[in-house]
């Protein structure tokens, strides 16, 4: 598919709505710091994408209920979250995996990672 061009000719005036797609630099945080809380968050307009993908898997091993509600929404309980061991294959197919190192020492008080994970 050719990538969208919008050109603009001077003269008119411009009118209209876009929503922009969701921002994996963005979203890797905002899950991270969706830890941090005990009550239901719920995030829209995240990139369904492998790094998001992952990130998800990887909190999901830890305890948090985390769930695609639709294409871009994601619904995350982390109301218990079990001894922070990361696990070392998960966090070393995401570098964004240390972001979840604030807030578990936060939540847990600990954290343990292996050597070959990046966090």
């Amino acid at each position: 598919m050719p990538p969208i061009q919008y050109i603009v000719e001077g003269g008119h005036r411009l009118k209209g709505t876009i929503e922009p797609s969701g921002n994996k630099n963005a979203a890797l945080p905002i899950i991270a710091a969706s830890l941090l809380t005990e009550h239901p968050v719920t995030l829209n307009n995240v990139p369904r994408i492998r790094d998001t993908e992952t990130l998800v898997e990887l909190i999901r091993s830890i305890g948090v209920a985390a769930q695609w509600q639709s294409r871009n929404s994601l619904a995350i309980h982390a109301r218990t979250i079990r001894a922070a061991d990361l696990d070392p294959e998960l966090c070393a197919r995401i570098r964004a995996s240390i972001l979840l190192a604030g807030p578990l020492l936060a939540r847990c008080g600990e954290l343990t990672c292996s050597s070959t994970s990046p966090v």
